[in-house]
């Protein structure tokens, strides 16, 4: 992983924006709302631009008019404390309606996103009374004692053909996830669209760098595949790798001096030889002597 914080907020509002491309001119995004002069921020508000328009997508056909998502990245925990902090804010959201009732009560819905099932959370649904439904792969509703529609979105869970893009926000993706991920952006057209996706690659790409330092020393990857990766990975890393590279290539020269040297090769010989197998010019090879 990289050394500087990877940054899943951001990319989670770029994968919401391709999730919902189809309606995206229907809705508007707002991210970190904030919901009042304090430090009381929703991470991503939706909203209908007109509320009666059906979204079909799993994740979005629970939407109404006004629509609160919050996002939990792989070290963050979703616990009950959490799920009543959401719904607090969307009170307070109901409450800051520019006349009285001017945001109805049945209008709200709230939606938890996380790489991995919360299991505490489920443990204290069951315990006291709330219903807990999964129409969709990856996606729970939850009802019972609750004042607004709710949904939980276990992204690990959800079908890979239909939510690439939030599925990518993992630290745990294979390289076959990850190959996936290109196709899907190769197929984007759209200059907003190819910016979410990078914004999502990058994130997808920093989270498991193991895979793209795997990608990198293959000799059969794509001039293609390098083309996109190089814009979207931070220069650190690719200098990182290529001072690998170099380190090792130094150690196996000096390797192959010591070697010759052993054999009784005289000092022009040696240089010569590495000259030609290293591609070196006659200064660098001198001082591997």
């Amino acid at each position: 992983m990289s050394d500087t914080k990877i940054q899943w907020h951001p990319a989670f509002i770029a994968a919401m924006n391709l999730e919902m491309a189809d309606w995206r001119d229907s809705l508007r995004f707002d991210r970190e709302y904030n919901l009042n002069v304090k430090p009381l921020v929703i991470d991503l508000l939706i909203t209908k631009n007109q509320t009666d328009i059906p979204i079909h997508n799993e994740i979005g056909c629970i939407f109404r008019g006004h629509n609160i998502l919050e996002y939990k990245d792989p070290a963050d925990s979703l616990n009950i404390d959490v799920f009543f902090k959401v719904e607090g804010y969307a009170c307070l959201y109901k409450s800051y309606g520019k006349t009285v009732d001017a945001i109805a009560e049945n209008d709200i819905t709230m939606t938890f996103v996380r790489d991995n099932k919360p299991s505490g959370l489920f443990a204290y649904f069951q315990e006291h009374g709330y219903q807990v439904s999964n129409p969709f792969k990856g996606i729970y509703y939850i009802t019972g004692n609750i004042l607004f529609p709710a949904q939980i979105v276990v992204t690990k869970e959800l079908q890979p053909e239909l939510h690439v893009w939030l599925r990518a926000l993992s630290g745990k993706l294979k390289k076959q996830d990850l190959q996936n991920l290109l196709e899907h952006m190769r197929l984007l057209t759209g200059k907003m669209d190819r910016e979410y996706a990078e914004a999502v690659l990058e994130v997808a790409f920093r989270a498991n760098i193991q895979i793209l330092k795997e990608w990198m020393g293959d000799a059969n990857m794509s001039e293609e595949l390098l083309e996109i990766v190089k814009p979207i990975i931070e220069p650190q890393i690719l200098l990182r790798e290529q001072n690998a590279l170099e380190k090792g290539m130094e150690k196996g020269i000096r390797g192959a001096v010591g070697i010759l040297r052993h054999l009784g090769h005289k000092e022009d010989e040696i240089k010569s030889i590495i000259m030609q197998t290293y591609s070196l010019t006659d200064k660098d090879a001198s001082d591997y002597l």
